[in-house]
């Protein structure tokens, strides 16, 4: 297909869209109705898959919540054994498609480079390998150990449970209001785990996948799958419902897949792609002090000076700022 119509490669052969990241409509003044609506259908159309699996996992793949009073080593392995198996068929599934299979080479590709096979940095020397390791043997346990203690403080009475049919209309804000809790959560974390100490800890982990791939999405330290994970605490406070609660976990689960891809747009056919919205997170991987936020849904970044949206201007920025913080650290002249 025709990739000049959605952007070009750099003089270093790093892929750039020609759609630059932008702030959502709900932050932008004067209000721009139309705009709002765009983005509103684009919010609810790119959330409704994670609404979808999480319905049919808590209708079809939950025990009970009278089954849940009592921790039992059958359901918790239940709901261990579902989300692995979800997990490998989600992040699997696009590395299978687009780093096994190569299906469109790197076409759309940030980083022409495929995953390490050979380097020191990663356990094994693979990328990938120590990629699958953290997500399965830390991810997939520190989010069903949240899931578990959830449901088992649910089916217990221990936290506010609204009844869906008798507020449908505070439910339905509540779910709209998931994945924006989920940005404010991600970014506050996220400066955290970049401070210091912390960063070596914990975070550095992460921070092997400069060029990401499907799997880097959740290869984290378990200390930061502990603390990612814990956006599920909100619904301890607020009253709420356990499928708003599944929501959140799932959501957190299985967004990192598109955030981490490595490609800007997944082709579908010959003449149709479809965009995967990762670019302002991959600038994060390859920059590292810019775009804390996994996007602008809420322009935090922009609102204290880190964001980047892939020009010479933001690349100037960046370098300015970096340049001033080693100035102040060093001291005055």
């Amino acid at each position: 297909m025709d990739n000049k119509a959605y952007g070009a490669r750099d003089k270093r052969g790093y892929w750039k869209p020609a759609r630059r990241p932008k702030r959502a409509p709900i932050f932008v003044w004067p209000a721009q109705p139309k705009a709002f609506l765009l983005w509103l259908f684009g919010y609810l159309k790119y959330n409704s898959p994670y609404v979808l699996i999480s319905l049919l996992t808590w209708k079809y793949l939950t025990p009970s919540l009278a089954t849940m009073q009592e921790f039992s080593v059958d359901w918790i392995s239940l709901i261990f054994l579902r989300n692995a198996i979800l997990t490998i068929v989600v992040y699997g599934g696009f590395h299978l498609v687009l780093y096994i299979w190569r299906r469109q080479e790197t076409d759309f590709k940030y980083n022409v480079k495929w995953p390490d096979t050979s380097n020191s940095t990663f356990l094994f020397g693979s990328q990938t390998a120590e990629n699958v390791l953290w997500t399965m043997c830390s991810g997939v346990p520190v989010w069903t150990a949240y899931e578990v203690f959830t449901w088992w403080m649910f089916a217990n009475g221990y936290i506010p449970c609204i009844d869906i049919g008798d507020h449908p209309l505070y439910f339905v804000v509540l779910m709209s209001l998931v994945p924006m809790w989920h940005s404010l959560h991600f970014y506050m974390i996220h400066r955290l785990i970049h401070i210091g100490p912390l960063y070596h800890i914990v975070h550095k982990v992460h921070h092997h996948n400069v060029n990401p791939g499907p799997w880097s999405g959740l290869s984290m330290h378990t200390f930061e799958h502990i603390i990612y994970f814990s956006s599920v605490l909100i619904h301890f406070i607020l009253p709420s419902s356990p499928l708003a609660a599944m929501f959140q976990l799932v959501r957190s689960a299985l967004s990192p897949v598109l955030g981490h891809l490595g490609f800007d747009r997944v082709i579908k056919d010959e003449k149709t792609s479809i965009d995967t919205d990762n670019y302002y997170h991959y600038l994060h991987h390859r920059y590292f002090e810019v775009n804390y936020g996994a996007d602008l849904m809420i322009p935090l970044d922009e609102w204290f000076g880190t964001a980047h949206d892939g020009t010479t201007e933001a690349d100037q920025a960046m370098y300015e700022r970096i340049k001033a913080k080693k100035y102040t650290r060093g001291g005055s002249r």
